[in-house]
């Protein structure tokens, strides 16, 4: 027996390799802006499992995949412009999506790898706003909660070449 050759993959990924962005276009052509402030950063899929246990399994349980859920848990801290005040049109959109109703409720995201690897994902969502909240001495931040409705495709990643595609449906593997 051999010993296996040890990985070539050595250094760490760090989280702040993520980047989110926000379509804020309005006629249908994309126009994606960096949603700025990103303290924490989860991307979530889970998949929903049901038992298909038969006789045939002699006495061990068996499980399928039937349905997969995504979503993402961030962080912000809340940017305003020095001068005005006026906070950042993309977090601004954020908070109007989650008192909205109806398609004003949904929002479509990507995210990606900002070095460039192959990791970049979009789809439509739903949006949950909450304000941290905090003492005189705290930062605002806010807690989001973006629900996929829909698949989450995978693209291309836009800084690996800078043309990316047409959105590809993630498949189950079976």
């Amino acid at each position: 027996m051999t010993t296996p050759t040890p990985p070539a993959e050595t250094v760490t990924a760090l989280a702040r390799r993520y980047r989110l962005e926000l379509d804020m276009g309005k006629d249908g052509t994309p126009a994606w802006s960096v949603i700025p402030g990103i303290t924490e950063f989860t991307p979530k899929i889970e998949p929903t499992q049901q038992d298909v246990t038969t006789y045939d399994a002699d006495g061990w349980s068996e499980q399928a995949v039937t349905m997969l859920a995504w979503s993402i848990e961030t962080t912000l801290a809340h940017r305003a412009h020095p001068t005005t005040g006026v906070f950042n049109p993309a977090q601004e959109a954020l908070r109007k999506a989650s008192m909205s109703f109806g398609a004003a409720s949904y929002v479509r995201v990507r995210y990606y790898d900002r070095n460039g690897a192959p990791d970049a994902y979009q789809g439509q969502a739903l949006v949950t706003w909450e304000p941290d909240g905090g003492g005189p001495d705290e930062v605002d931040t806010i807690k989001v909660t973006l629900t996929g409705s829909g698949p989450l495709s995978e693209i291309t990643n836009p800084v690996s070449d800078g043309q990316p595609t047409e959105p590809k449906t993630l498949k189950a593997v079976s």
